[in-house]
């Protein structure tokens, strides 16, 4: 009873709606007004009840219409429980992958700077035609996507910060560098950035407690000061509020602690987090290996800051770097010291500083774009499904279509209730997207974390991935309703109305078209899963091939540690003394096989490179060399084969020394003449200095003595357009190692010299007998009793950072294939629904077939045959689809083609295994299909 009620509710809503299109058409007709209304009333439905609604609708129609639309899509909805839900389930997966991924992207890509009128703040950059003769050049990764140099030095930034017609503010940071902390509790390793006094006042960063450093801080004479991040606040001092005016210690001298800064503001450039500010007035009294020789506060000819300026209301961008670029061109050619000539062209580039200032999202970005792009397909996936589910829907109400176009309904306005129910699922699915895009949001997070020691990105909703989630949600709605809203609004009445067979949902006069659209569907959603699956499959075999890799040593068992004497001011001599004495204590200890160290850790990601000159070469002709300086025992601990010569011994280790010794005592004399009064050219025979021994790799004996046995030739140092200061020992080359990666999986082995490492900082490798990770706090215990004062850092095994080189890789692999067995899902759920439909519309067909002597191989040959022709029609499409599209990839693959046939092969063979699959179920009902029953199916 209540169900006729309802429909009766519902034909009585369409009268109403053809009596009103009805009064339009006798209006056009030249009838009055009223006359119209009466003339409709009269052929459709009672007048006095008609006039008093007409009269309620006539001025709010769109409005009640709408209404009325939404609560029929309701009831509508609420009939069918299971199809809504399968529905919106659909939906939800769908609008939730992409506001999860888009939410990454507006947090790590599209979110402005945490400072005030991040708009009006540009970065500085130059460019020219000839390298600057520069003391001292470094750049820490803030700009690595300008294409362009944005270090610049603090005389220049000075000369900046005089110029206020064009900016009302400037600043300048560098780093940040790994110093030794200590005051917090035991001695560790934070990340500290030198900021000029103005820093904090020019971006409008405020502290939370005590104060932010200032101009009277940049001062030689001021005291040590600095202010902590938020964070390192939180981690290294529990959210102590007295820790403002503490002393602490940093690497050699001691600074008060004078505020804490907001908890938003990490560092400028994303992703390169930062535990502590401290003021470029200190940089020089600070004893550090990062920086070599020369002044970096004063000398013109050591650029290694990055400017920030804040433009003056009215001056535009184009006047700003006008300007900039006359002092730069002053100053690097007509300064005391000229660094380059005006035929060089330099100029100054300002970029918005949120532009400019990339960092770490250089690396990130690329990957994050590559996601969104598989969850848009697999949003059209979801939708192909969902427009699927909603034409076989649509053809069970062919007769209530047909009904209410027969009582006066308007086609638009069908169209316009079927929408209606698209848009209601869409939101309902977008709102329970929202809601998994939060869990996403999270698991991604929790991913990223096991790579970061914090995550260095803030990712949280907004308003953009709240405006990007209600325009994927309605555009969603209206994709795949749009088919099924345009066939029920073209149904032929006549046949509709009919209660025959042939004219009941899936009868004989629409089937074909229906049946067209349905498996184009079908095909779209498995050739969007092909490129999906394909893309997935290439990042997983480039995982496994970089996994597989042979990197030309032992990576098993090894224990990897850094220790950084310089943080405790170790001289040179003392340094060597203290690595040697550690090695044999690490040596010794039980499990123990070998023990050795070097500057950089191999797979590390650092490496250093520099050029030589070859003996009997032309002048001026060097060569590049990758270096890396080891400590005794290196090759043998790290299984390292050496093809000729000899390893280091003692004495070349005594030897390198003496040589390091000598070339640094002439270089510091250098410097500090040259500051004063000029060059100074030191006389060799008064700094008598051997030839460091050196080994090779395999790479450079091949590419630089081939056909000839290198041991024992010397190669000089590189030779340059000026003449060279103090004494030129050069190499002699005592051996050749095998090819080994340095610092990265991913690179090519390129020629490396080893030499023997006495000074700067060194990382230790200890391979064991057992887990390596056992011998960590004996490994402390040892370098406590040597030096309490000497913090250990990246402790880790290597296969461990082999991994964590490997992470962004990993994560990918992860991620997509995540991606991918969801849109595998998505599609088959569509195949077995088309195929489910199509069983039951053909069940009077099948009774037939059955009836006239057909086995139950043949149908199911012929439900099977069905799936599998459109899984094959739509591969050959997502084949060619993802050959075009794959090749983008090409940059993030190692070891595999973006055109790959096995992984195409492999992609095509899972889907159709899964397809038979999905398949299989339809068929089975079609087999047990009794024909007696089949033939009087209605």
């Amino acid at each position: 009873m209540k169900r006729r009620e309802r429909m009766v509710k519902d034909l009585e809503q369409d009268i109403r709606d053809h009596i009103e299109t009805e009064t339009q058409d006798n209006i056009a007709r030249g009838m009055s007004p009223e006359d119209a209304h009466y003339a409709a009333m009269r052929k459709f439905g009672n007048v006095t009840r008609y006039t008093e609604e007409t009269r309620e609708v006539w001025s709010f129609v769109w409005l009640e219409q709408l209404l009325q639309d939404a609560r029929y899509a309701i009831r509508t909805l609420t009939h069918s429980p299971g199809f809504a839900a399968i529905v919106i389930i659909t939906l939800a997966l769908g609008i939730g992958a992409n506001t999860a991924i888009f939410s990454f992207i507006d947090g790590i890509l599209l979110r402005s700077l945490p400072v005030k009128d991040p708009q009006q703040l540009v970065v500085f950059s130059w460019s020219a035609h000839a390298r600057p003769k520069l003391t001292g050049h470094s750049g820490y990764g803030d700009c690595l996507n300008l294409n362009r140099d944005c270090s610049f030095s603090i005389p220049f930034f000075k000369t900046l910060r005089t110029h206020t017609d064009t900016f009302s503010g400037m600043a300048a940071f560098a780093g940040p560098l790994d110093y030794d902390f200590s005051g917090g509790g035991p001695a560790r390793m934070a990340q500290g950035q030198y900021v000029s006094g103005d820093f904090f006042s020019t971006l409008g960063v405020n502290t939370i407690m005590g104060r932010p450093l200032g101009m009277p801080d940049d001062s030689p004479s001021a005291p040590p000061a600095i202010v902590l991040s938020y964070a390192y606040w939180q981690r290294a001092f529990g959210g102590e509020r007295s820790v403002v005016g503490r002393m602490v210690r940093l690497n050699n001298i001691s600074s008060v602690i004078v505020g804490v800064a907001e908890p938003r503001f990490t560092n400028l450039t994303p992703g390169n987090p930062v535990d502590f500010f401290m003021p470029f007035s200190v940089a020089d009294r600070i004893r550090s290996e990062h920086w070599g020789h020369g002044d970096r506060i004063s000398d013109p000819s050591v650029w290694w800051s990055v400017i920030v300026g804040r433009l003056k209301p009215g001056v535009s961008l184009a006047q700003a770097q006008a300007a900039a670029t006359t002092m730069f061109v002053n100053e690097t050619t007509h300064g005391a010291t000229p660094l380059l000539n005006e035929a060089d062209a330099p100029a100054v580039k300002l970029l918005p500083a949120a532009q400019g200032l990339d960092g770490e999202t250089s690396e990130i970005a690329p990957m994050f774009y590559l996601l969104m792009f598989a969850v848009g397909l697999i949003l059209l996936i979801a939708c192909a499904n969902v427009a699927g589910l909603m034409l076989a829907r649509s053809a069970t109400r062919q007769r209530e279509m047909a009904v209410r176009l027969a009582l006066g309904a308007g086609r638009a306005r069908i169209m316009r209730q079927l929408l209606t129910e698209s848009v209601l699922l869409s939101l309902v699915g977008g709102t329970l997207g929202v809601f998994l895009s939060l869990w996403g949001i999270k698991a991604i997070t929790a991913l990223f974390s096991s790579g970061y020691e914090a995550f260095p990105f803030v990712i949280a909703p907004d308003w953009r991935v709240l405006l990007f989630t209600v325009g994927v949600t309605f555009a969603a709605g209206i994709l795949f309703g749009l088919a099924p809203a345009l066939r029920g609004a073209r149904i032929d009445l006549t046949p509709g109305l009919k209660e025959t067979a042939s004219s009941l949902p899936g009868g004989a006069a629409h089937s074909g078209r229906w049946f067209r659209l349905g498996s184009a569907l079908v095909v779209a959603q498995v050739a969007l899963s092909i490129v999906v699956l394909i893309g997935a499959g290439l990042l997983v075999r480039t995982l496994r091939n970089l996994h597989n890799l042979n990197p030309g040593f032992d990576t098993r068992s090894i224990l990897l540690f850094g220790v950084n004497p310089a943080a405790a001011e170790y001289t040179d001599q003392k340094t060597a003394q203290l690595y040697t004495d550690l090695q044999q204590r690490f040596a010794s200890l039980p499990g123990v096989i070998s023990a050795s160290y070097s500057a950089d850790a191999l797979l590390s990601g650092n490496h250093s490179s520099d050029n030589v000159h070859l003996d009997g070469a032309p002048p001026k002709s060097n060569v590049s060399t990758e270096w890396l300086a080891v400590g005794p025992d290196f090759f043998s601990t790290m299984r390292i084969p050496l093809l000729a010569g000899r390893t280091f011994t003692p004495a070349d280790f005594a030897s390198a020394a003496a040589t390091n010794a000598t070339v640094t005592a002439a270089a510091d004399a250098s410097a500090k003449v040259a500051g004063s009064a000029g060059p100074l050219n030191v006389n060799p025979s008064e700094a008598q200095a051997a030839p460091a021994p050196v080994i090779i790799n395999e790479a450079f004996a091949r590419q630089f003595f081939p056909n000839q046995d290198p041991v024992g030739k010397h190669m000089g140092n590189p030779q340059e357009d000026e003449p060279a200061v103090g004494p030129q020992p050069g190499y002699l080359i005592v051996g050749i190692a095998g090819n080994t990666k340095y610092n990265s999986l991913r690179s090519a082995i390129e020629p490396t010299t080893y030499l023997p490492q006495v000074s700067n900082s060194a990382h230790f490798e200890l391979r064991t007998a057992a887990d390596p990770t056992a011998l960590i706090p004996v490994v402390r215990e040892v370098v406590s009793r040597v030096d309490n004062n000497l913090p250990l850092f990246n402790v880790r095994t290597q296969t461990e950072q082999i991994e964590q080189m490997l992470f962004l890789d990993r994560l990918m692999s992860e991620i997509s294939s995540a991606f991918a067995l969801l849109a595998l899902v998505l599609a088959c759920i569509g195949l077995y629904g088309l195929l489910s439909y199509e069983v039951a519309r053909r069940t009077r067909e099948l009774g037939i077939r059955m009836a006239l002597g057909a086995q139950r191989r043949d149908l199911l040959r012929l439900v099977v045959g069905k799936g599998i022709l459109l899984v094959l029609i739509g591969a050959a499409i997502g084949i060619a689809a993802a050959i075009g599209l794959t090749r983008f990839m090409s940059t993030i693959l190692y070891g595999v083609h973006a055109d790959d046939p096995l992984t195409f092969a492999g992609v095509v063979i899972l889907l159709t295994l899964v397809a038979l699959a999905a398949c299989y179920i339809p068929a089975r009902r079609a087999m047990r299909v009794d024909p007696i029953v089949a033939l009087r199916y209605e």
